[in-house]
């Protein structure tokens, strides 16, 4: 295992998180106000929101929790296989389901990265499973006796290491001792992620308040009566209404 140059990771991830912030922005940008009306009306209803600017807020706000929670997932995943190249001669995976592989102390070890633990439902897990002993099955038949460690490694979370349907998961800070043996490389990462963070935050809200402003107004055109009171009758109909089994 070779020893991590830091400043490596750290201009990554300068790099890296200028475009998880440019993709922030580019979710607003996309984002029409017949999308943010997928989100669910009643429990919009239940939370008594009154007026459109709440609303919208609100319908934003929800969105973008999602939205933010994949990006920054594939950034974790994208530092994880960056950090395995310069340590261990981490390399892509060519199988399915499988993101980078390494050797180390004679073990070949096959890899799936997730941002967090709660991921996937109970198909997903199934693929996974299924995945990683088709890469275990490929790498045993091109290199005969190899020691073959199929790994779930997951970047953040204190769930403890186990052996799950075949495979090895790893979680937190023992995932990302794993593939860097330096015990401190989940705390030193956090320093420049949050470089010109404040920056990047600030544009970002910018955009953000144009967005809210301009569904406000198309809100309160389309889904305000005539005192400016909330159609919640009207919103849902636009939401659900799809009747066709008479």
């Amino acid at each position: 295992m070779k020893n991590l140059d830091l400043t490596e990771v750290t201009a990554f991830v300068n790099e890296a998180i200028v475009d998880f912030h440019s993709q922030r922005i580019k979710s607003l940008e996309r984002m029409s106000l017949d999308r943010l009306l997928r989100k669910n009306p009643y429990l919009f209803r239940a939370k008594n929101l009154t007026t459109a600017g709440e609303l919208i807020s609100s319908l934003l706000d929800a969105f973008l929790s999602s939205s933010e929670e994949k990006l920054s997932g594939d950034f974790l995943e994208d530092l994880a296989i960056f950090v395995a190249g310069k340590t261990c001669d981490g390399h892509k995976s060519a199988s399915q389901g499988v993101d980078f592989e390494f050797f180390h102390d004679a073990i070949h070890y096959v890899v799936s990265v997730k941002s967090g633990t709660n991921w996937g439902n109970s198909s997903q897990h199934d693929k996974l499973e299924q995945d990683l002993r088709k890469a275990v099955t490929r790498v045993k038949q091109s290199r005969h006796g190899a020691n073959v460690q199929p790994v779930l490694g997951i970047c953040y979370g204190k769930t403890k290491t186990s052996y799950v349907r075949g495979y090895l998961k790893v979680v937190g800070q023992n995932f990302w001792y794993l593939i860097s043996h330096n015990p401190a490389l989940y705390t030193d990462i956090v320093e420049p992620i949050g470089h010109r963070a404040k920056e990047h935050n600030d544009s970002f809200h910018s955009e953000r308040s144009r967005v809210v402003n301009r569904f406000t107004k198309e809100f309160i055109d389309r889904f305000c009566d005539p005192s400016g009171t909330i159609d919640w009758v009207k919103l849902v109909e636009f939401n659900s209404g799809n009747l066709d089994l008479q």
